[in-house]
């Protein structure tokens, strides 16, 4: 009799990944998923520790696994399994709790799930697919506790992420996006041991996989301002399948507030950064995180935030107001923000976001789009929904037998939250 299994992801790109990881390793070995309220014999639940409320997410959904599938064994991964296992081994329903994903094929070896797939070959309920190329991080940020449960650096390696790639374009996704925990460490790991050879790194990936035939393109989930430098650059704008969208986290404007977080950067050097991307790149799109309210954060600092946004030109910020975490430096550190007050900045940056979104719609106005179409629009039937190379929502006429495809179009109209396209 075929076992059921059911699997439950928080957090970020790399989670979702690892977690259809686990999903193809269970199907190769007799599992498939429960559907609606059958019960399932195994259920995973791949955890997030960024912030409290991830934890509390966490436990919840345990919880509630454990009523609606009395008697099933529950696996717990992610962040939040290696931060407090002994929280959450405690909890009903849990079997085991992985405290380091390297040690997951032992984990599942012990439920007789012995055939461990080196990558994925669908990524279920999306029309792009995650692939993740490195992991963990060595940086210090103030605020994050990422490096103390993803501690170190641990690479792919180059062959089995073109594999993988191949293996997703011959399967009809038409967009990868490269996804890591520090994506431009990428086998920084590798060159630190003295092996003889020429290093391998990110850049040099990036022109491997451009190699591969066919019409696709892909995505880095993000770059540090750190590591944006000539190589990079260069082959950036040599890649004729990479998208020319960057996601360089900015966290602060002001330079003080940087140091207080311990960047590695200055406000004037990002800047500087995004300009020699621009010299060299057809109108690349910048996306970016800003921590609002951070410790001690003046109206000043916050006002330095503001302009090099502007500056900046963002078309998208993700807004987060600081959440202290336990276990990092900054929730220790005094002057901490009130809530009134970090909920007053995250409403102003949002206002200018939305500002700096439209102008960077406008600027593909008349210009040609290629739409990776996702959705239909439910409130304008004959009209679907997509993102175009710079992850611009657009908006344009189709219908569903376009899902997961490329549709050309022409910017036509900006709004408030998309771009309206004629479709080609």
């Amino acid at each position: 009799m075929t076992k059921t299994c059911r699997l439950v992801t928080l957090g970020c790109k790399v989670n979702q990944y690892e977690t259809q990881l686990v999903k193809e390793a269970l199907q190769r070995n007799g599992y498939r998923e429960a559907v609606d309220e059958e019960p399932a014999d195994l259920c995973v639940v791949n955890t997030c520790t960024v912030t409290g409320t991830g934890d509390s997410k966490g436990r919840q959904t345990i919880r509630q696994l454990a009523r609606q599938n009395p008697g099933s064994k529950t696996i717990v991964m992610g962040c939040y399994a290696t931060r407090d296992p002994e929280t959450i081994s405690r909890l009903p329903g849990v079997f085991e709790v992985v405290r380091d994903k390297r040690e997951l094929p032992d984990v599942l070896d012990r439920l007789g799930i012995v055939d461990m797939p080196t990558g994925i070959s669908h990524f279920d309920g999306r029309k792009r697919a995650y692939v993740k190329v490195q992991d963990g991080c060595i940086l210090k940020c103030t605020y994050c506790i990422i490096p103390s449960v993803r501690p170190g650096l641990h690479s792919r390696s180059p062959d089995d992420i073109e594999d993988e790639v191949r293996r997703l374009i011959d399967n009809g996704y038409r967009e990868i996006l490269l996804a890591g925990i520090h994506v431009c460490h990428f086998r920084v790991d590798t060159t630190r041991v003295k092996s003889g050879k020429p290093p391998f790194r990110l850049w040099h990936l990036l022109d491997r996989l451009d190699r591969i035939p066919g019409n696709w393109r892909m995505r880095l989930s993000s770059v540090e301002a750190a590591e944006i430098h000539d190589d990079f650059i260069s082959a950036a704008a040599n890649c004729e399948h990479l998208c020319a969208q960057f996601h360089p986290s900015l966290q602060s404007g002001s330079e003080t507030v940087l140091r207080r977080m311990r960047r590695r950067y200055s406000a004037a050097r990002f800047l500087d950064k995004l300009q020699a991307m621009r010299e060299r790149l057809d109108n690349p799109a910048f996306t970016t995180d800003v921590i609002v309210g951070f410790p001690g954060e003046t109206d000043e600092e916050f006002r330095q935030t503001l302009d090099v946004c502007e500056q900046a030109g963002f078309m998208k910020i993700h807004i987060f107001p600081f959440s202290a975490r336990q276990g990092t430096p900054a929730a220790d550190f005094p002057d901490q923000i009130p809530p009134e007050i970090r909920k007053e900045r995250v409403q102003t940056l949002h206002r200018l976001e939305r500002q700096l979104a439209m102008r960077y719609y406008a600027s593909l106005r008349n210009q040609p789009l290629q739409v990776l179409v996702e959705s239909l629009c439910s409130d304008q039937p004959g009209w679907v929904r997509g993102t175009d190379r710079s992850y611009t929502p657009v908006q344009l006429p189709g219908q569903e037998s376009d899902f997961g495809e490329f549709v050309e179009g022409v910017g036509r109209q900006v709004g408030e939250e998309y771009l309206v396209a004629d479709r080609l």
